[in-house]
């Protein structure tokens, strides 16, 4: 089922972008970035909201991959990293980044009943969920891996997460006590 092979791709490719603007405006709100036109309310809800539509093409994505049949993905390894026998290793880290988002879903749902040392320590799980997932893509899409527009996106969407990151890392140091 050729259209199900090419919504798989077209949701992974989604979902990567909206977790890279989820990353970014992760980074943007730890670090207080604000505006008048972006107060840091605003970038907070549109990263809380992000979050969630990440999810759900994360979920369409991992769907439409098991439903297609093809390379014979079954539902367990979408939560259960490496046990594929669709490479393995290239989709475990797409399902060990899946589990991550979830952790980071659960915690988030549950911020006001949890320690704020438990959720910050989770959420920093974030650092490691995006990172995952593009290996993942790069593995494991060896169609998009191997056009232009592909490795494009991934350079802009690593570009982009490392821009944001050095900026709030300068911002730290420039306001840090000396």
């Amino acid at each position: 089922m050729i259209g199900l092979w090419y919504a798989s791709r077209a949701a992974g490719l989604l979902a990567l972008l909206l977790l890279t603007a989820t990353v970014v405006l992760g980074v943007l709100t730890r670090g207080r970035a604000s505006s008048d036109a972006w107060p840091r309310f605003t970038v907070a809800a549109l990263h809380r909201n992000l979050s969630l539509l990440t999810l759900v093409f994360v979920l369409v994505h991992a769907a439409t991959a098991v439903i297609d049949g093809y390379a014979g993905i079954a539902w367990l390894d979408v939560v259960l990293p490496f046990v594929s026998v669709y490479q393995p290793f290239w989709l475990g880290l797409g399902a060990a980044a899946f589990d991550l988002l979830v952790a980071l879903l659960v915690t988030s749902l549950l911020r006001t009943r949890i320690s704020p040392k438990v959720w910050r320590a989770v959420h920093w799980a974030a650092y490691a969920c995006w990172p995952v997932a593009v290996v993942h893509g790069l593995g494991i899409g060896e169609t998009e891996v191997a056009s232009w527009w592909g490795i494009g996106l991934v350079v802009a969407c690593v570009v982009t997460v490392l821009g944001a990151v050095a900026w709030r890392f300068g911002r730290e140091r420039m306001w840090a006590p000396r």
